[in-house]
């Protein structure tokens, strides 16, 4: 599975104000904001779909672009252990065994199981839970079958039945 960039729009208003459209978190596009101000601390306040992320003036002396592009890959990444955490878990409980260790680390690809470890790309939360879920679910099936043979396919299938729209959602966007 490739990740596929989207398509974004950047602005600079004043030097004071970066947008970018759109943003996808959870399977819901937002607006980012970012706003350059006097604060000692960085904000972030999630309200009708637009994500305003205050920063320190400090800051302004770095590419717009590049500040914008770090937020939100931090962003992700907190968004990410809260959320394959969730997954972890619910895949735990449901299969009644769980991996030696797992990691949220970016990769090439939307997850991975080597040497009993699983690592999954922070950016999976582009996506809904369903599509999340199944990314876990996936690579817990590894855990028992290491290539994808009859059997992994029948266990895929039986925890994860929507398995091939979730799969179809990660190839087409």
């Amino acid at each position: 599975m490739n990740l596929v960039k989207r398509k974004v729009i950047v602005r600079t208003i004043g030097n004071k104000e970066i947008e970018r459209h759109p943003v996808p978190v959870l399977g819901v596009d937002y607006k980012v904001k970012i706003i350059y101000k006097n604060v000692k601390i960085i904000e972030l306040n999630v309200e009708n779909k637009l994500i305003k992320i205050s920063l320190p003036n400090k800051y302004k002396k770095i590419s717009s672009s590049e500040v914008l592009d770090l937020a939100i890959e931090k962003m992700y990444e907190q968004i990410a252990k809260v959320e394959i955490e969730r997954a972890m878990e619910k895949a735990r409980i449901t299969l009644g065994f769980a991996p030696e260790e797992y990691e949220i680390k970016k990769i090439k690809s939307w997850g991975k199981c080597e040497n009993d470890k699983i690592t999954i790309n922070p950016e999976i939360v582009k996506y809904d839970r369903n599509v999340i879920d199944y990314v876990v679910i996936h690579q817990y099936c590894h855990l028992k079958y290491k290539t994808h043979s009859k059997k992994f396919i029948k266990m895929l299938e039986t925890y994860a039945p929507n398995y091939k729209k979730a799969e179809e959602i990660l190839l087409n966007i």
